[in-house]
């Protein structure tokens, strides 16, 4: 398999999953500007939408949208834990997530902050519903360890690459304490901190 990813996006997610489950794959950089590859290949071949990431599978299928792909991952490695079975209420919670974390946080929430030409007053309008929604998780956290209770999953992994993005877009995630505790959990996993040290530091 091959990971198609790029630093400070949200392949962090697959990256940490598949260091998480032990398959085999290369990982390959994309620049996000660019869209092109270290060879000089452009990425769009892969993804004719340019967005990152994609994730190549060895019959060449190429899988799109991290939720995903890392539920994907998740069910090619069932001893690493990383999502209930199909077919639970566990697994639909964990889907529940994913698609909260996608929907709410990502493209309601976090993704317009990143937008240059958008004035002040209309990031505003997604400060307020970041507050809104850091504030519900970080309520949920309150009583245990993880999204899904005490067993870690892919869907921790998507909101520590989400939360980490708060800083870049001017964000304090402070008042949330269940939230940076868990942010900081994460962080110490041995397969995050692999990734970070393989993906180097963000660009500007």
């Amino acid at each position: 398999m091959k990971l198609y990813f790029a630093p400070g996006t949200i392949s962090l997610m697959p990256h940490v999953a598949l260091l998480e489950s032990g398959l085999s794959f290369v990982a390959v950089r994309v620049d996000e500007a660019s869209k092109t590859m270290a060879d000089g290949e452009d990425y769009r071949a892969i993804n004719p939408l340019g967005y990152i990431p994609a994730l190549v599978l060895d019959d060449d299928c190429v899988l799109l949208e991290a939720a995903a792909i890392v539920q994907y991952i998740a069910d090619r490695a069932p001893a690493a834990s990383l999502a209930p079975p199909n077919g639970t209420i566990a697994r639909a919670r964990l889907q529940a997530w994913l698609n909260f974390l996608s929907s709410e946080l990502h493209k309601e929430g976090l993704g317009p902050l990143f937008y240059t030409p958008l004035d002040e007053r209309a990031k505003d309008v997604f400060r307020e519903r970041l507050r809104a929604r850091f504030a519900f998780v970080d309520q949920h956290l309150s009583t245990r360890q993880y999204l899904l209770g005490e067993d870690y999953s892919i869907a921790d992994i998507g909101l520590y690459a989400m939360t980490g993005w708060t800083p870049r877009v001017g964000f304090d995630a402070s008042a949330y304490p269940n939230l940076v505790a868990h942010h900081a959990r994460i962080a110490a996993r041995d397969a995050v901190r692999e990734v970070h040290r393989i993906e180097g530091p963000v660009p500007a």
